[in-house]
């Protein structure tokens, strides 16, 4: 059986102009006689309130806007490539059908934003990309919001290849009135966790102090920088996992354990990012971000990234860090943009405790 094609398809009130598109994600790699009708992508960034501009400042940035002429068409539609899709749309829509495409420049950033609290009603953080059509005499005059139709889409990024690299943090801790040190190691399985998998830490603790360690815990933590607005910074913690593990001194201690960094237990945590959300439909945590070394970060909006911190006491907070990637899958090649389940998870850990 072939696989079933979904076409999204949106008419303006007016019923003028109708936009049909074979995807809405997209990855990284009319009131007067003959109407002209233009398409545009649009790519923005918002901050606040999307209904207000306090003192000639608006609560918005276009990162990126272009537009096209789709009719009367500027190039005989027969002469030029069509997808599958087009193909299927243009038999059945007939001669008023007009296809049109738009390419990404590599510099854009991807779909995102900030999960607003219960009282941000009407407010919004968000990097967003939008497909518009309208009719006009000309692309610069005053939309007529009853000649034209909208439809979100999103731009996405795909795990890279698995680099080989086991991330990894060690470090040596000197006390005072203490001959010998704290020698601690935080290790990770891979650099790349898809969106819904367990993700598992290893922690290698030899406690050769004087001091006795307690209050051993672990969390995922997710670092947002706002660049565009005020280059903000926020840290969250979005899985965490306490124990009351100790390492007595003259002791060691190896342990996994496992964290599951997942939105379904941060539902209502104001300032997390999420990936650009579809009208109607579910998201995840905000993918971590991949920008190109020739890429500004200024126009990226905001960047995600991920770091699992392992924190204990010993008469005063040991930290150690090691950053990660948080990331979907690429799908096989003919298939479409799938998320992973959001499991739920049951709690687990090893460990085996050692006298030195």
């Amino acid at each position: 059986m072939s696989p079933k094609h979904v076409v999204f398809k949106k008419v303006s009130r007016d019923k003028s102009v109708t936009v049909y598109m074979a995807k809405r994600d997209f990855v990284d790699h009319c009131d007067f006689v003959d109407p002209v009708v233009y398409v545009m992508l649009s790519c923005t960034f918002r901050y606040g309130r999307q209904d207000m501009d306090v003192m000639g400042v608006a609560f918005r940035r276009d990162l990126f806007l272009v537009t096209r002429q789709v009719y009367p068409e500027l190039q005989d539609k027969e002469k030029l490539t069509h997808t599958k899709i087009q193909q299927k749309l243009l038999r059945k829509l007939g001669n008023n059908a007009f296809p049109f495409f738009f390419e990404f420049p590599d510099n854009l950033p991807c779909s995102i934003t900030l999960q607003p609290g219960l009282s941000d009603v009407g407010k919004k953080c968000a990097v967003e990309f939008e497909v518009k059509a309208f009719c006009g005499e000309n692309q610069d005059e005053k939309i007529d919001k009853q000649s034209s139709v909208r439809l979100t889409i999103r731009k996405i990024q795909f795990s890279p290849e698995d680099s080989k690299l086991l991330p990894s943090a060690e470090t040596t801790f000197e006390f005072l009135m203490s001959e010998k040190p704290l020698h601690v190691k935080l290790s990770l399985p891979k650099e790349t966790f898809y969106h819904g998998e367990p993700l598992k830490a290893n922690v290698e603790i030899t406690n050769s102090s004087s001091r006795n360690i307690k209050d051993i815990s672990l969390s995922v933590e997710q670092v947002t920088h706002v660049i565009l607005y005020s280059n903000d910074k926020y840290v969250k913690s979005v899985a965490k996992e306490e124990t009351s593990d100790s390492v007595p001194c003259g002791t060691s201690l190896k342990q996994e354990y496992t964290l599951h960094p997942l939105l379904a237990y941060n539902k209502d945590r104001r300032g997390l990012a999420l990936d650009g959300r579809l009208k109607h439909e579910d998201t995840n945590l905000a993918s971590s971000s991949i920008v190109k070394q020739e890429v500004l970060k200024e126009v990226q909006g905001i960047l995600v990234s991920y770091k699992v911190v392992l924190r204990m006491v010993a008469s005063g907070e040991v930290s150690l860090e090691v950053p990660f990637r948080l990331m979907h899958p690429k799908p096989e090649p003919g298939t479409d943009f799938f998320q992973l389940p959001q499991h739920t998870h049951t709690h687990t850990h090893t460990h085996t405790h050692t006298h030195t």
